[in-house]
Order: structure tokens, then C-alpha cells, then sequence
């Protein structure tokens, strides 16, 4: 039986996500997707979902949600200090949701995005295989006021997993960015190479969800590259010295030299950094298998 959550207020920019699309980006179609897989999972595991069952992506200011019918909800990420019916509830803890219920959000504490689950799911557009919002491509981008959103609520029932999780999320606090060497890092002289780890970048105002771009500059004395594939956490060098990390909406090819490759920790760690917060890159060594 499905039930609506009515959004009164939209918040910043609050979206629905999963893990993203892929088997598309041939054909120019970004992955999307979480910004924080790490955050999503949790949500979904402590709530008895599927891994990939998407969630609501909340950045910095959180929405205003009534909920039509009763609910289970878990919410993860950063804390945008949570109220239901005006009071505070945890973020650590199943909350049960009542029929009329409204759940809004005040300041920001701690982190960039958080993520708020459902026992179910969201009943949402499925476009390519995910239930990601891209613009463009689905029928929405971010919430809007006014707008109603299904889930099952069918999905009420006894909540208790009779299990633990220990959760680690000493990585909203952490300014280390964990990194391996990109394609081109082995273009760059001894002294970029020492310059790229030991520089304090500032994510400059303009970051979101395509890519994260930083204040400082790094001498670029390197030659364009033939256009060539990029990923989510690919670190380009534009000409200007600009460093530039590609986020989960980024394109798919890219003729700027790849020089780093964020680790999935890492592009989990760079997405709960707010604009103007400072981050040092960490590098990490691909494993090497022994035959």
C-alpha cells in the first residue's frame, strides 16, 4: 500500500539517490548516484534494505517532510540537527514515523550531506536501471515544494534487525583525502609531485556534485592530453594550475591530465567538506599481487 511524504519545504538541495547508473557512460551519461556510499549503507543496512535502495541526499539545509502513513526511517551522514513534531531525535537510532508526522531540519553541525532511508525505499522514477536524479535525464533534479514522494507502506513492520553495527564517522572531521596516482602523475617534476601532497586546497564556492574545485593553484607545465576517460574521483590538472576533482555527476571523458584517482574513501571524505574547508591529499599506493 503506498503512502506519500509531502515536501513542505525543499531544503537546499535534497535529491533521491542510489548507487548510480552504470553500463551508460559510452554513450555520455554520468553515474550519479550518493556522493557518500558509506552513509548510504549504513541507512540501508540498519533499516533491513538492499544496499542499493535509494535514499534522500540532504545538502547543508535539510528539507521539511509529512509523512501520510507510518514509517521507518534511519538517517546517516552529516547532522543537520533532525526534529520530529519539533523535537530532537537521534541520528544513530531507528525513529518511527506516525501517520501526519513532519520531520524538518535546523543547523548544520557536523559534515556537508546527510541521508535519510526508509524501510522500503523510495517508490520513485527508475530511468537506465537506477533511481538517481540527473538533470536532463530524469523527470527531477532536486526537490521541490509542494512535491510528493511514494513509499510502501506496507514496509511497517517489526524493525528490530537483532543486530549490531559499529560505525565509524570520524571521517566527516577528517581533512585527509586519500588519492592513487592518476594516469599523468608521473608527467609532474619531484618537486609538483611534493607540492600536490604537502598544500593545504580550499574547496572553493562553486563545488557540487559534478566536481569539487580548489582555491590554490599548481604549476602546470604539462602538455594536453588526448581526450580520455574519467571516472568519479578522477583529480584533473587544468592549464591554469587549477586542481579539479570529478564528483558522481561528472562527464565521462576529460582532456585535462588525470593526476590523481580519489579512493572510494576519499570521495566519501571530500563530499562531507563544506566550501571553504580545507583538505590535503593523502597518497596511496595500488596493491601489488604476487603471482
Amino acid at each position: 500500500m503506498m503512502a506519500e511524504i509531502e515536501v513542505i519545504q525543499p531544503g537546499l538541495f535534497s535529491s533521491i539517490q542510489d548507487l548510480g547508473r552504470f553500463g551508460y557512460q559510452k554513450f555520455g551519461v554520468p553515474q550519479s548516484g550518493v556522493m557518500d556510499r558509506y552513509a548510504m549503507r549504513i541507512c540501508n543496512m540498519i533499516l533491513g534494505n538492499s544496499q542499493d535502495t535509494a535514499v534522500m541526499e540532504i545538502t547543508m539545509q535539510g528539507p521539511e517532510l509529512k509523512f501520510s502513513a507510518s514509517a521507518y526511517i534511519y538517517m546517516c551522514g552529516a547532522d543537520i540537527s533532525p526534529k520530529l513534531n519539533s523535537e530532537v531525535v537521534p541520528q544513530k537510532e531507528i525513529i518511527t514515523i506516525k501517520p501526519g508526522d513532519i520531520l524538518k531540519f535546523g543547523r548544520l553541525k557536523r559534515g556537508f550531506r546527510a541521508y535519510l532511508g526508509i524501510r522500503g525505499g523510495f517508490n520513485t522514477q527508475e530511468v537506465l536501471g537506477s533511481k538517481s536524479w540527473y538533470e536532463g535525464l530524469t523527470d527531477e533534479f532536486r526537490l521541490k515544494k509542494g512535491m510528493l514522494l511514494e513509499y510502501d507502506h506496507s514496509n511497517f513492520k517489526d524493525a528490530n534487525t537483532f543486530s549490531s553495527l559499529k560505525i565509524e564517522m570520524d571521517y566527516l572531521e577528517s581533512q585527509n583525502i586519500e588519492a592513487y596516482p592518476g594516469p599523468e602523475f608521473e608527467k609532474l617534476s619531484p618537486k609538483q609531485k611534493e607540492e600536490l601532497f604537502d598544500t593545504e586546497f580550499t574547496l572553493d564556492q562553486s563545488s557540487n556534485r559534478m566536481a569539487v574545485q580548489f582555491n590554490q593553484e599548481l604549476y602546470n607545465d604539462l602538455e594536453p592530453i588526448i581526450t580520455a576517460p574519467v571516472v568519479p574521483g578522477t583529480v584533473q590538472l587544468t592549464p591554469s594550475g587549477k586542481l579539479i576533482a570529478l564528483m558522481r555527476d561528472c562527464q565521462t571523458t576529460g582532456g585535462y591530465p588525470r593526476i590523481l584517482q580519489l579512493s572510494e574513501n576519499g570521495i566519501q571524505t571530500i563530499s562531507q567538506k563544506i566550501p571553504g574547508e580545507m583538505i590535503r591529499f593523502r597518497k596511496k599506493e595500488y596493491p601489488h599481487f604476487h603471482k
